[in-house]
């Protein structure tokens, strides 16, 4: 993205001209943070046991977009993803494939790799992008050395115990949290019994701390009704919970620092990599940067981490002695028919490969946007997929730029003088900081909409031949319009904003349709 484009992003048309939207000023660093130049996310790193499915693509897309839009505004930064590569599922999936576990999860980090690319998230851009696996060796490191911290200073201990154990949720499981004896977000797996001595992290010590810390930061957890969720669940009343296994049993993790017969629970592994991924402990100028002058992480994840990454990580962190996360920010489940979860242990996942492949990366990175709930669960089908895309894409904001750009270059005797274009609508710098991005997407549909009507209602294609100047002045109206839209959709659609703006800048129709509409 061009130095003069990242300016335009905000840029107020002049106040003669007419204007559909609102435009009160905005601060360069919005009203969050305005102290903070950089700025830290991550997601989730999803576990390596099958290819990566639409609930991964989602939370990509919905990091990535926030990344862009934080970089337009100016921040540094450093966007977070990779892989979970430890644990019992891809232990027990490597045993089935007849590959060591290291084999079948460099084999499937390698598909998550190439799905990012797809998505987008691989191309050159002005902030620093990161992809993390919990079997580097920096990580590792990392992790032992937040253990021996943890444990130093009080909060582990071992002792024999037994639970049911949903290998699907790598999570413990009450009865209370069973239906029918089965895990009800995993009904095909049996749950297991685990009988051994292990140890434990002392989560229990972290009911009052981690409540005053909620009260102390009201927007911490995004939606709010997660928050009261997870607000709830910790005024209940913590239980400690394991953070190893017995190697003997299951070898593929993380040694427990002094215990060679224990490896590391999967969970207390890798939510260590948020802060191994910028430098900790041994570059604690890189981790004070990225987690302590930007007032902490902003993670997104699915609301069946809720638990793991609002209380259980903000509690180690207060065990090790580390600052909290600044905001987690949690997504609804993509769901298949009945909506059950998409989920690959279930194997009722779509895949967004086939997806992208047939309709192109911004396509896909639209649905998620738009037609996904930002915070509730949203059924999902292909048929819904090219429905959407047919109509706001094909039709809808492809048709405009075909009709506005046509218009343009067979009347217009130089392109449109870009250096005066309106700042975006602040509805869509409020979803931004929000992180709504459907009200974003929605915010840039309504532009495109009111283009398509301000087009039939001034049929400026008819007006040109009667009154040149008028129906000039309304061609140059629905350019700027256009070019408008293009600088929106730079953080949500980058390969299609880049496509707008060149048009528009050459004052040149599409020789093809931007969206190809399927029948």
């Amino acid at each position: 993205m061009s130095d003069s484009s990242s300016k335009n992003f905000y840029r107020r048309r002049s106040a003669s001209e007419k204007n559909p939207y609102p435009t009160d000023s905005f601060s360069s660093r919005g009203e969050r943070n305005k102290s903070a130049s950089c700025f830290y996310i991550t997601t989730t790193l999803p576990y390596v046991n099958a290819n990566p499915h639409m609930g991964h693509a989602l939370e990509f897309v919905r990091a990535d977009v926030i990344a862009r839009y934080k970089s337009l505004q100016g921040y540094e930064v450093f966007f977070n993803t990779g892989t979970d590569d430890h644990g019992i599922k891809i232990y027990n999936k490597a045993i089935e494939s007849g590959k060591t576990p290291q084999e079948y999860a460099d084999f499937y980090a390698e598909k998550v790799k190439e799905l990012l690319k797809l998505l987008g998230i691989d191309e050159n851009v002005n902030f620093t992008r990161n992809f993390i696996r919990t079997t580097d060796q920096s990580h590792i490191k990392s992790a032992q050395e937040f253990w021996k911290i943890c444990d130093k200073n009080g909060f582990t201990y071992k002792k024999n115990y037994k639970i049911k154990y949903c290998v699907g949720c790598e999570l413990e499981k009450s009865d209370s949290e069973l239906v029918d004896c089965k895990c009800p977000e995993h009904p095909n797996m049996e749950i297991e019994l685990i009988d051994e001595e292990n140890y434990f992290f002392k989560f229990s010590a972290f009911q009052e701390k981690l409540l005053k810390f909620y009260d102390e930061n009201s927007d911490f957890v995004i939606p709010d009704f997660r928050f009261n969720e997870i607000k709830a669940f910790v005024k209940r009343g913590l239980q400690d919970f394991s953070i190893s296994r017995l190697k003997s049993k299951m070898p593929w993790g993380i040694e427990v620092p002094g215990d060679e017969t224990q490896v590391m629970y999967v969970w207390f592994d890798a939510l260590v990599n948020y802060i191994s991924a910028i430098g900790w402990p041994d570059d604690m100028e890189k981790f004070n940067k990225w987690q302590v002058e930007t007032g902490g992480m902003v993670q997104y994840c699915g609301k069946d981490n809720l638990r793991q990454q609002s209380a259980m990580w903000q509690a180690m962190l207060m065990a090790a002695g580390l600052p909290n996360s600044k905001t987690i920010v949690v997504d609804g489940f993509i769901t298949g028919a009945g909506g059950i979860k998409m989920s690959k242990s279930l194997g009722n996942v779509v895949d967004p490969v086939e997806l992208i492949n047939e309709y192109g990366t911004d396509a896909m990175r639209y649905y998620v946007l738009r037609e996904v709930s930002p915070f509730e669960d949203t059924p999902f089908t292909k048929e819904m997929f090219k429905d959407a895309y047919n109509a706001n894409l094909a039709n809808g904001l492809g048709n405009l730029v075909s009709r506005v750009m046509t218009m343009a270059q067979n009347n217009l005797e130089a392109p449109f003088d870009i250096s005066n274009i309106q700042k975006v609508d602040p509805r869509t710098i409020n979803g931004f900081e929000n992180y709504n991005l459907q009200q974003v997407t929605d915010s840039i549909w309504d532009a495109i909409k009111f283009s398509d009507g301000y087009i039939q209602s001034e049929q400026p294609f008819k007006l040109i031949k009667t009154d040149k100047v008028e129906g000039l002045k309304k061609i140059n109206f629905l350019v700027g319009e256009l070019y408008r839209i293009s600088l929106m959709l730079e953080p949500i659609m980058p390969e299609t904003a880049e496509k707008i703006k060149k048009l528009v800048e050459e004052n040149k129709k599409p020789e093809t349709p931007l969206f190809v509409r399927k029948e």
